[in-house]
């Protein structure tokens, strides 16, 4: 098997649930909002409205803010990639992973100022050898063809085979399956009582990184 690791970006290279709080503290400061509000826009995230403009119109309805749903998306868009972060021990885990012969590349969906953002700010750009973007490509995972051009883009194709490595079920494992690599999943706590298929299952990338290594 070639050495082709393609990783998902939110809640895997980056922590976007600890970036996420911290924006929603802000936005309740901003905004004036009551002291449950943070809270309650946490709750809204987890209760599975990850698209921005149904959360936004949701936020808007509830706090009866003036400003429209896109322009608060937009602003959302703009803040993140000031927020998350990547880890030093993340970074060097890529490094190595490079330094050995592997191909790294980073399979995210999400809207491209936003995705971009986060790729640059955090160093990520640098890091990797290719990336490739739904917001982009107009593609989202689990499509294969997202796959195919991340592995593209590293000068590879998916018949030799390869890994991906996310925490979500269906676009990181599901989508990797189907493209014919095998599959690491960050389990983060947030599919229980999922059935998956991963071949192997972690709670952090850098558990990830060594199963790479270790293989020969």
């Amino acid at each position: 098997m070639r050495r082709l690791a393609l990783f998902d970006l939110d809640n895997t290279l980056v922590n976007l649930d600890e970036a996420f709080q911290v924006w929603a503290e802000e936005f309740a400061e901003e905004y004036d909002l009551e002291h449950e509000a943070a809270d309650w826009l946490l709750s809204l995230d987890r209760a599975g409205y990850p698209h921005r403009e149904v959360f936004f119109t949701k936020v808007r309805d509830r706090f009866t803010l003036p400003e429209p749903v896109d322009g608060l998306w937009n602003r959302y868009r703009q803040r993140m990639p000031y927020l998350v972060h990547c880890r030093p021990e993340v970074m060097d885990g890529l490094s190595r992973l490079r330094a050995s012969g592997w191909k790294v590349a980073i399979v995210t969906n999400g809207t491209a100022d936003n995705q971009l953002g986060k790729i640059h700010r955090t160093g990520l750009a640098e890091a990797v050898d290719a990336y490739a973007l739904s917001g982009l490509e107009g593609i989202r995972k689990p499509d294969i063809r997202l796959f195919e051009v991340a592995a593209q883009r590293c000068g590879m194709t998916l018949e030799g085979g390869g890994w991906m490595v996310g925490d979500n079920l269906v676009a990181d494992i599901g989508g990797g399956q189907a493209a014919g690599l095998r599959t690491i999943w960050i389990d983060r706590g947030t599919w229980a009582g999922h059935d998956h298929s991963a071949d192997h299952v972690v709670t952090d990338v850098l558990q990830a990184m060594e199963i790479l290594h270790s293989e020969r």
